[in-house]
């Protein structure tokens, strides 16, 4: 496992042009966030990232139920569950996967620290395409043969063997 750096670390902004600042994370340094606390019952921490260069911004807040209040209105329903949440993620893509094996071990472990540790955004799920997507770098499919319903002639592909598996 990748060991946790104790702290926030601030944003090291990068900027591509065109208002597209980034967060500089490499083999020696990444931004990271202070550990999750859960908020006392009737209050929220919310979490904010902007072009005006809020990164993961925390501010807390108390729920309240007065109606008066001009804006956005958020209405919770906390007697009524409609679903239950798994967890939250991404999309690991060939193209994703390609760049992340482009990098140094120190800068692939600082990314993925970033993501799945209690310092940077905790993803506790990952989504894989099935065969390849509009990230791919060719088109592919695991059986092109017709009718093969039964699936004999499937077979992954060195992307998937390689950047996924």
């Amino acid at each position: 496992t990748l060991p946790c750096l104790p702290g926030a670390r601030p944003c090291i902004p990068k900027d591509f042009g065109h208002g597209s600042l980034v967060c500089v994370c490499n083999a020696t340094y990444c931004d990271t966030l202070d550990p999750l606390v859960l908020p006392a019952p009737g209050s929220y921490v919310k979490y904010e990232s902007s072009k005006a260069g809020k990164r993961l911004e925390r501010s807390e807040g108390r729920f309240q139920s007065s109606l008066r209040t001009p804006g956005l209105l958020l209405t919770l329903n906390i007697s009524t569950l409609y679903q239950h949440v798994k967890g939250f993620g991404g999309s690991l893509s060939d193209a994703a996967a390609m760049n992340i094996l482009k990098l140094s071990q120190p800068a692939q472990d600082n990314l993925l620290r970033s993501y799945f540790s209690e310092s940077g955004i905790e993803y506790n799920l990952i989504r894989v395409p099935m065969a390849c997507s509009d990230f791919s770098v060719r088109p592919y499919s695991y059986d092109d043969v017709p009718n093969d319903y039964e699936l004999k002639h499937f077979r992954l592909v060195d992307e998937d063997v390689k950047m996924k598996v």
